[in-house]
């Protein structure tokens, strides 16, 4: 039987090892608690039914880059280890719909909203937002320890799974501090540039390139005086990637991105292009521009035609060209870190690919 080929198709094989991995935990529990199942069922569903596989692809080519032999004895057992990015991946999406009190993600229902659907059918005693709500809680925890199980299975030695663990430790904690700032900076009302990108370093750079990139190397067992070019790419191209999400948050087209357009607003989201629409709004003495900017933030109820105010003050103001250079700036500085990393080939190609793909999404 051949081997198979990694590198060809690997959201097919990241996809293949979630699924296996989610239908036997699933079983096993499900055999003694099968109340739980619709829990279950919806975190595979959830894991299975769409994203990017950005996560794990990082972490997969860096690995390469740094020697990984997807022919080897290992390539399943690292297959195995960055597919379980996944799960953490699924925790943090969520509790972030929790959190954000989001209604729709990848055009569905979010967990929350779906279980408290399914509260109201059934007729239950209580609140049936209340049930979404530890539903949603407990769906997300249960990725978590997922996560940490299937990571912990991955078969590959002990010496190579623990070289792993610092990337893996520190990722976790860095997302959860991340989400911290987020709802404590929408708290505080901070608006400032810093803050927003405080919150792009920690919960999106650190979190989607960075470690990924750090755990990938670490598997290949690279010397940390070596990934640190690599790190400085997965910075720099981390943020890049959060500011095309702060675009696509307002100016985004449902149908693509799977959520109502001026979504982050409603969210009260302090992002960059909002701080430096309202910075360049006073700057320039534009009143009406600060006021529905200002209005905006955190208006659940905020209509189509509010969001449409909004899009064109950021635009005329010049926030959104700003956030355009700034991704453009980021992405060539990104790049040239990459290539000071000096990684195998293919990796650094399919990186570069990636680095492009990720900042380049339209609306």
């Amino acid at each position: 039987m051949s081997e198979p080929d990694y590198d060809a198709d690997l959201p097919a094989h990241i996809n293949r090892v979630l699924a296996g991995f989610l239908r036997d935990a699933s079983e096993t529990i499900g055999r003694t608690e099968p109340v739980f199942t619709p829990a279950t069922d919806a975190l595979c569903d959830f894991v299975l039914g769409g994203g990017k596989r950005l996560r794990p692809t990082f972490a997969w080519w860096s690995w390469r880059g740094f020697g990984g032999d997807p022919a080897g004895d290992q390539a399943a057992g690292v297959l195995h280890v960055v597919a379980s990015l996944e799960l953490i991946q699924a925790c943090a999406l969520i509790h972030d719909d929790l959190l954000d009190s989001s209604d729709s993600r990848r055009g569905s229902p979010t967990v929350h909203v779906a279980f408290a659907a399914r509260h109201r059918e059934q007729g239950w005693l209580g609140s049936a937002d209340s049930f979404g709500l530890a539903a949603a809680v407990l769906i997300g925890d249960l990725a978590l320890a997922w996560a940490d199980d299937m990571f912990a299975a991955a078969p590959l030695p002990p010496a190579v799974l623990h070289a792993g663990r610092p990337a893996w430790r520190a990722m976790r904690t860095e997302v959860l501090a991340g989400q911290y700032l987020d709802v404590h900076t929408q708290a505080t009302g901070d608006s400032s540039v810093e803050a927003a990108l405080r919150i792009d370093r920690l919960k999106t750079a650190a979190y989607t390139v960075q470690r990924p990139l750090h755990l990938g190397a670490a598997l290949a067992g690279a010397e940390a005086g070596v990934v640190e070019p690599l790190l400085e790419f997965g910075g720099d191209l981390g943020v890049a990637f959060q500011l095309r999400d702060d675009m696509l948050g307002v100016f985004g087209d449902p149908s693509v991105t799977g959520k109502p357009a001026g979504d982050d607003l409603r969210e009260g989201k302090r992002t960059l292009l909002l701080a430096l629409g309202l910075q360049y709004a006073a700057q320039q003495g534009r009143e009406a521009a600060t006021r529905a900017i200002t209005a905006a933030v955190g208006n659940a109820g905020l209509t189509e035609s509010e969001v449409d105010t909004v899009r064109a003050a950021l635009t005329e103001v010049g926030a959104v060209a700003e956030v355009e250079r700034r991704i453009d700036e980021l992405t060539e500085t990104a790049l040239t870190s990459l290539r000071a990393a000096a990684l195998a080939e293919p990796a650094a190609t399919r990186l570069t690919e990636l680095a492009i793909k990720a900042t380049q999404r339209k609306y």
